[in-house]
């Protein structure tokens, strides 16, 4: 793959075959970024696991310290009061069954995260081959299907994420923006990991984290050292 002049001037400045410690991997990331806009800093992990299996699945939620530093937009499927506290909460959008067919029938996505009470499930799961593919379909194990909606609107907003692992056991999170500096993303970054690290799996055989490589959005990636990260 061809790259520009700046993307190549940045991927000087990293040691392809060399593993980072996280502090110095942040430092080197935001400062190789390429872009005139303020891009994102992503985290890619690679897990120790199959996720074909069940028992082997590493899924949650995790509040970064410092936010994304993306505007959030909520969706809130509820009734009454719940719905109420969603709207106070700052929820974009309430809605039950009407919401439903917003998305079924206009294609409506304009939103970020969706949160569902627990007794919206059976009225929002045919939505599940629309929204599933997405990483949108609610879910307890990520804080998304929940009673209360007003604090998962406030932890939504506040910079909350969700991690999962993908078909080829690969987490990809963003953990904020180039802007943040150093030290915010590193504190989003070991915010994340200490969660990923909780969440290993008893089944789980040999090393857990196989790899970590941190990059911009538009710049080259740099690898953290897996053994700092345990």
């Amino acid at each position: 793959m061809k790259h520009g002049k700046k993307y190549n001037d940045s991927a000087k400045l990293i040691e392809r075959a060399k593993l980072y410690d996280p502090e110095e991997a942040v430092a080197l990331a935001v400062k190789s970024k390429t872009a005139n806009f303020d891009e994102t800093v992503e985290v890619h992990v690679r897990l120790g696991v199959d996720s074909r299996h069940a028992d082997q699945q590493v899924r949650g939620a995790v509040v970064l310290p410092n936010g994304t530093g993306k505007k959030v937009r909520v969706l809130v499927f509820a009734k009454g009061d719940k719905a109420d506290a969603a709207k106070e909460a700052g929820a974009e959008y309430v809605g039950d069954a009407d919401m439903v067919a917003k998305i079924m029938n206009e294609g409506f996505m304009d939103f970020d995260v969706v949160i569902a009470t627990p007794d919206m499930m059976g009225t929002i799961g045919r939505l599940g081959k629309v929204l599933g593919p997405r990483g949108l379909m609610p879910s307890p194990k990520a804080g998304t299907v929940t009673p209360d909606v007003a604090k998962a609107v406030e932890e939504a907003k506040a910079g909350k994420i969700e991690y999962r692992l993908d078909k080829t056991n690969i987490i990809h999170c963003p953990i904020g923006k180039v802007s943040f500096g150093d030290q915010k993303v590193l504190e989003n970054f070991n915010a994340l990991l200490s969660a990923i690290v909780k969440a290993k799996p008893e089944s789980a055989k040999g090393q857990y984290i196989k790899s970590c490589v941190l990059a911009t959005t538009m710049g080259p990636g740099v690898k953290v050292n897996p053994g700092k990260l345990m």
